[in-house]
C-alpha cells in the first residue's frame, strides 16, 4: 500500500460526559447545537457546547434509536416500552417537540411527545432493528427507514403530528437462498432534485430503492456489502462503505473509487470533505482514529485511541465518545496554521493542494505559489520557478516577477510570463514594450509573427496597438508594425510608416484609395504635405474624389446641396499645400470648374485670389509659421536638393521672362474670377472684397483695382488710382464715364479732377479745358472757384481759361439783363396793383354789366354784384355763396401755395435736400427769401423778438 504522509492539521481537547449519565450510551445524535444521547435505561440526554447537561426525560425503558432533525426541533427515537404484562415489551417510535416542555423550569422536564407509533403490527411482523435514518422532506413530511435482520426495511412515512401516516416495506435481496435473509447494516438516503433514493446495506449486497414512483424500485449495486455497521454518506451523495480490505464508494450507477485502508473498520464518517475511520488493529488490539484528505492523498490527523462507541461532528469539531464515557474533540486548525507547517517541510506542491482542495480564495492560493516559486527561484530552478508565477497572474503585481528575470540569461523565462500575461488580458503598455523587445533581442521572428498574427478578430488584440506599433517600427521590423497597424484601424500610423520609414508613396496612395472617405480625409490631411512633395498629381486626384460626389453613387439620390454639405470641404486640406502653391492652385481650379454651389465658395475664391494676386506664388505668412515649427525636422530629413526644389516652382526653375508670363496669367485669371464671381444681379461678391482690395494694392494690379473700386461705387478711389499713376487721359475718360449725373454718377469727380490740375505744378492746358468744357456744360462750379482752383498752377496761362471767362461773363451778363426786365416787369405789376388797392377803398365802383357771367342771360333783379366787377341772378348762385364762382378757383390755389408754403418753411430737411440737389444752391435760398418763407417769423417762445411800434401786441 501506499504510504500516505501524516499531519497534524487537527488537534485534540478531552472532555468527559456528565456523571450525571449513569446507564451505558447506546445511541446519540447531533444537530441544532446540541448532541442528544439514549441511554440504556432509556433516558435521553441533551447537552451543550461544553458537553454540559441541559435536561434529561426519560423516553422509553430503553432507547435504541435516536435522531435529532435538522430543519423543526424534533427528536425521533426508537426504544422498549414495558406493557401491562411483564413478560413482553413492545418497541415504539415516538415524536417529540423539543421546543414544547411539560413542566417549565424544570430540569427533568419532559418535553411533549407528538406521536407514539408501534413499529410492529400484524402486517409489520416483529424483528430485531439493526439500522435507523430519518430524512426530512417538506416539513412536516418525515420519513422513516427501519432496517431489520430479517432483509426487511419498514418505512415509515407521512405527518406524525397529525398522524397522516402511510407505511410499507422494502425487502433486500441478498442473492442466497429466499429462506436465509441477511440484516440491513446501513441505511442512507440520497436526494438529488427529484431523485429520491434510499441506500441499502446488507452483508452480501448493496442494493439502491427508487422511492419517487409511486411503487419503489430496487436496483442492486454490489454482492458484497458489509458485515459492520461502517456505512456512511457523504457530502457528494456517495454512499461510503468500509470493509477490512478498503473503503468503497458507490453511486447511483454501482461501485466507484475504493481506498486501500487494510484493519477493520469500526466506525466510518464524513467530515468537510475528510473521510472520517475508526481502525481496530487485530495485532496490538488497539483503535487508530484517521482523519484522511482523499484529494491530496494524505492524513490530516491519526491518533491511537480506546475503544470508540460512537461519533459525531457539530459546532464544526469532531466529537469521538468512548465506552468508559470519556470523550474527546478533535478540531481542525485554521488554514495559516497548516500552511505554516507545510512551509517549514517545504512541501509547497502539498500547500498548494491544500489550499486548491479547501476552495481557499484566488488571493490565498496565488500567495502560496508565489513562495514555492520564490523556493524554486533561490533554488536556481528558474524554470519550475516561472511556471509558478504563471499561476499568479492575476493576483500577484507582475513587476514583482519581472525585475527577478531581467538578466539576459533568463530572457526566455521572462519571455514566457510576458506571453502568458497577454493571453490573459492583464498586460500594460510597459509589458507589451518588453515583450517585443525580448523577441527582437532574441531574434525569434517566428515568436514575433505568433504574437502579432495570431489574433482572430478586428480589435481582440490582447495588447496594446500603439505600443507594439511602436517597438517594431523602432526595432525596424516595419512589416510587423504595419501589419498591426492595419489589423487594428490605426491608418494614420500604417501611413505613418510607409511614408516616413520606408517611401512607398504609391502603396500609401493606394493604401488612402482604399479607405472610407471620412477616413481617407483624415489620412490626408496628417501626411498630405509628404504626399504633395512626391506625388502631387495623384494626391489631387484623391482630394478630388473626397471633396466632389465622385465614388458616391448611394447618394446620387440627394440634392446637389445636400450631398456637398457631407462632403470634406477643400478649404480643411489647404495647409497640406503650404510649401506648394502651384499645386494648391491646380486643385482649387479643378475643384471649382467641377463644383458651382460650394458651401465653401467663398474660402475658395479668397484663396484662389491670393494665389493669382500674388507676385512670386507663395504664402510668405504660413510659410514662416510652418518654417519655424518644422525647420529642424525638415533639415535632417529634406536632402539638399527638396530644399531647391521647394525655392522652386514645384521642383523646376523658371527663367525671369516665364516667370513673368506666369504671372499675367494668373492675374488675368484673378481678374476674370473678381469679374465672373461678382454677378451683376448679386449685390455681394462670392469672395471677401476687402481681402482681393488688400491683395491688389500689395501686388499693385491696378486694373482689378479700378473694377472692385467701380463696383462698390467708391469712384474718388478709382480716379485716386489713375491720379496716383499720372494717366490723365484715362483720367478724364472715367469722370466722363462715371461723373455723368445722368446715368448715376458723381458730378463732385470733376471738382476733384479740377483741383488735382490745379495742384499738379505742370502744363496740363489741353486736359484743363477739356474738363471745363464739362464743368460748364453741367454749371458744376462757379467761375470763382475755377479761377481759384486753377491759380495755384503756376503752369497754367490765362489763354487757358479766356474762352471759359468770356462765355460765362457773356451768360451771366444776359441773366442779369433777364433779371433786371424782370425786376422792372414786377414793380409795374406792384405799382398797378397798390393804385387798384387805393381805388377800392375811396372810390366807388360802378357795374355796368348787363348779362350775368353764370348763364349770360339779361341780368335782371334780384342781382348779385362782386368788386371783381362780375355780376350773377341771385338764382344762379348757391345759397350761401359769397365768393365769385369765376375768380375762386384762382383765389383758392393761391391760398394753397401759401399754405403749403408756410408748411415746407417748417420743414429743415426738405429745405437742406433741396439746397443740396440743386445745381445753384443759392438760388433755392434765394427763391425761399422771395417768397417770403424765410423773412417771415413764427409767434413761438423760442422765436427772438422782432421790432414794432405795435405796443398793442405785447412785443418789446
Amino acid at each position: 500500500m501506499y504510504q500516505w504522509r501524516k499531519f497534524e492539521f487537527f488537534e485534540e481537547k478531552k472532555t468527559k460526559i456528565p456523571e450525571e449519565i449513569e446507564g451505558k450510551i447506546q445511541c446519540c445524535s447531533s444537530g441544532r447545537g446540541r448532541i442528544v444521547l439514549g441511554s440504556e435505561d432509556g433516558t435521553v440526554s441533551l447537552l451543550d457546547r461544553g458537553l454540559q447537561l441541559q435536561y434529561s426525560f426519560p423516553a422509553h425503558s430503553s432507547v435504541l434509536f435516536l435522531q435529532q432533525l435538522k430543519q423543526r426541533n424534533f427528536l425521533v427515537t426508537v426504544g422498549e416500552d414495558e406493557q401491562m404484562p411483564p413478560q413482553k415489551a413492545a418497541t415504539c417510535l415516538k415524536v417529540f417537540d423539543l421546543d414544547k416542555r411539560q413542566e417549565e423550569g424544570s430540569s427533568a422536564a419532559s418535553p411533549e411527545c407528538v406521536q407514539i407509533l408501534r413499529i410492529f403490527t400484524n402486517q409489520f411482523p416483529e424483528a430485531k432493528i439493526t439500522s435507523f435514518v430519518v430524512f426530512e422532506e417538506a416539513p412536516p413530511i418525515i420519513f422513516i427507514a427501519l432496517g431489520l435482520e430479517n432483509g426487511c426495511i419498514y418505512c415509515i412515512q407521512g405527518d406524525f403530528a397529525r398522524e397522516r401516516i402511510k407505511r410499507f416495506k422494502l425487502q433486500v435481496h441478498s442473492g442466497q437462498s429466499v429462506i436465509k435473509h441477511s440484516p440491513i447494516t446501513g441505511l442512507g438516503f440520497r436526494v438529488d432534485g427529484q431523485a429520491f433514493q434510499l441506500f441499502a446495506v446488507a452483508p452480501n449486497s448493496v442494493s439502491l430503492f427508487n422511492l419517487q414512483s409511486q411503487t419503489p424500485t430496487a436496483q442492486t449495486l454490489d454482492h458484497i456489502g458489509s458485515e459492520t455497521a461502517s456505512v456512511a454518506m457523504n457530502d457528494r451523495l456517495e454512499l461510503i462503505i468500509g470493509r477490512t480490505e478498503a473503503v468503497y464508494f458507490y453511486e447511483v450507477d454501482g461501485r466507484g473509487p475504493c481506498w486501500a485502508f487494510e484493519g477493520e473498520k469500526k466506525l466510518l464518517g464524513w467530515f468537510r470533505g475528510y473521510l472520517l475511520c475508526v481502525i481496530a488493529d487485530q495485532r496490538t488490539g488497539k483503535n487508530t482514529f484517521n482523519v484522511y484528505d482523499l484529494k491530496n492523498r494524505l492524513i490530516a490527523h491519526s491518533i491511537v485511541v480506546q475503544e470508540i462507541s460512537h461519533m459525531l461532528c457539530e459546532w464544526g469539531n469532531i466529537l469521538l465518545i468512548m465506552a468508559d464515557k470519556s470523550a474527546l474533540f478533535i478540531v481542525e486548525k485554521d488554514m495559516e496554521s497548516k500552511l505554516d507547517m507545510l512551509f517549514k517541510k517545504n512541501l509547497y506542491p502539498v500547500a498548494i493542494n491544500l489550499v486548491k482542495s479547501q476552495q481557499a480564495d484566488a488571493a490565498a492560493t496565488a500567495d502560496v505559489l508565489r513562495k514555492y516559486g520564490d523556493h524554486l527561484y533561490s533554488k536556481q530552478n528558474y524554470d519550475e520557478a516561472m511556471a509558478q508565477y504563471i499561476h499568479t497572474i492575476g493576483h500577484l503585481e507582475p513587476s514583482y516577477v519581472i525585475q527577478k528575470f531581467l538578466d539576459a540569461q533568463r530572457i526566455y523565462n521572462l519571455t514566457n510570463y510576458l506571453e502568458k500575461l497577454h493571453e490573459k488580458g492583464l498586460a500594460s503598455k510597459d509589458h507589451t514594450t518588453l515583450l517585443l523587445n525580448c523577441y527582437t533581442k532574441q531574434k525569434d521572428v517566428e515568436k514575433l509573427n505568433i504574437f502579432i498574427k495570431s489574433e482572430d478578430g478586428v480589435g481582440e488584440h490582447k495588447f496594446d496597438v500603439e505600443t507594439a506599433i511602436r517597438v517594431c517600427r523602432a526595432a525596424n521590423y516595419h512589416e510587423h508594425a504595419m501589419y498591426v497597424a492595419k489589423k487594428a484601424g490605426r491608418h494614420e500610423w500604417y501611413l505613418k510608416i510607409l511614408l516616413e520609414d520606408l517611401d512607398r508613396y504609391d502603396e500609401a496612395l493606394e493604401y488612402i484609395n482604399s479607405l472610407e472617405p471620412s477616413q481617407a480625409g483624415v489620412t490626408v490631411e496628417e501626411y498630405g504635405k509628404i504626399l504633395i512633395e512626391h506625388k502631387p498629381k495623384e494626391t489631387i486626384q484623391i482630394l478630388m474624389r473626397l471633396c466632389t460626389e465622385e465614388g458616391e453613387p448611394a447618394k446620387r439620390g440627394s440634392s446637389n446641396i445636400t450631398i456637398l454639405s457631407m462632403l470634406p470641404s477643400p478649404v480643411d486640406f489647404i495647409n497640406i499645400f503650404v510649401h506648394h502653391p502651384q499645386s494648391l492652385m491646380e486643385f482649387l481650379e479643378k475643384y471649382t470648374n467641377k463644383v458651382k454651389d460650394s458651401p465653401a465658395q467663398v474660402e475658395i475664391h479668397n484663396t484662389l485670389l491670393e494665389l493669382y494676386l500674388s507676385h512670386d506664388l507663395d504664402f510668405p505668412s504660413l510659410s514662416q509659421s510652418v518654417d519655424k515649427e518644422n525647420d529642424d525636422l525638415r533639415a535632417d530629413r529634406e536632402p539638399h536638393s527638396a530644399l531647391l526644389s521647394r525655392a522652386e516652382s514645384n521642383g523646376k526653375i523658371i527663367s525671369d521672362d516665364a516667370a513673368e508670363k506666369d504671372r499675367l496669367e494668373r492675374r488675368q485669371k484673378g481678374l476674370l474670377l473678381l469679374k465672373s464671381a461678382w454677378p451683376s444681379e448679386q449685390e455681394q461678391p462670392l469672395y471677401d472684397v476687402d481681402l482681393a482690395i488688400i491683395l491688389c494694392e500689395m501686388n499693385s494690379f491696378k486694373e482689378a483695382l479700378l473694377y472692385l473700386y467701380e463696383k462698390l461705387k467708391l469712384y474718388k478711389e478709382v480716379i485716386a488710382c489713375y491720379m496716383q499713376s499720372h494717366d490723365h487721359e484715362g483720367l478724364i475718360a472715367c469722370c466722363k464715364r462715371l461723373g455723368d449725373s445722368g446715368k448715376g454718377g458723381d458730378r463732385s469727380l470733376w471738382v476733384d479732377l479740377l483741383k488735382y490740375f490745379g495742384e499738379l505744378g505742370e502744363d496740363c492746358s489741353k486736359e484743363v479745358k477739356e474738363v471745363l468744357t464739362y464743368i460748364e456744360r453741367d454749371d458744376i462750379l462757379p467761375p470763382i472757384i475755377v479761377l481759384q482752383t486753377l491759380s495755384r498752377n503756376p503752369c497754367l496761362s490765362l489763354s487757358v481759361i479766356k474762352d471759359y471767362i468770356a462765355r460765362n461773363l457773356e451768360h451771366e451778363s444776359k441773366l442779369i439783363e433777364g433779371d433786371r426786365l424782370a425786376i422792372e416787369k414786377y414793380q409795374e405789376e406792384t405799382l398797378a396793383m397798390r393804385k387798384e388797392i387805393q381805388d377800392l377803398r375811396t372810390n366807388a365802383r360802378i357795374f355796368q354789366l348787363s348779362k350775368c357771367t353764370a348763364c349770360t342771360f339779361t341780368l335782371d333783379l334780384p342781382a348779385v354784384h362782386f368788386m371783381c366787377m362780375h355780376s350773377f341772378h341771385q338764382r344762379c348762385l348757391g345759397d350761401n355763396e359769397k365768393e365769385c364762382p369765376e375768380c375762386a378757383p384762382e383765389y383758392r390755389a393761391i391760398l394753397d401755395l401759401k399754405r403749403n408754403l408756410e408748411q415746407n418753411s417748417k420743414n429743415q430737411d426738405y429745405f437742406f435736400q433741396q439746397v443740396k440737389t440743386s445745381k445753384d444752391g443759392f438760388s433755392v435760398i434765394a427763391e425761399y427769401f422771395g417768397k417770403g418763407i424765410i423773412s417771415k417769423t413764427s409767434k413761438g417762445p423760442a422765436e427772438a423778438p422782432r421790432p414794432t411800434n405795435d405796443y398793442s401786441n405785447g412785443n418789446f
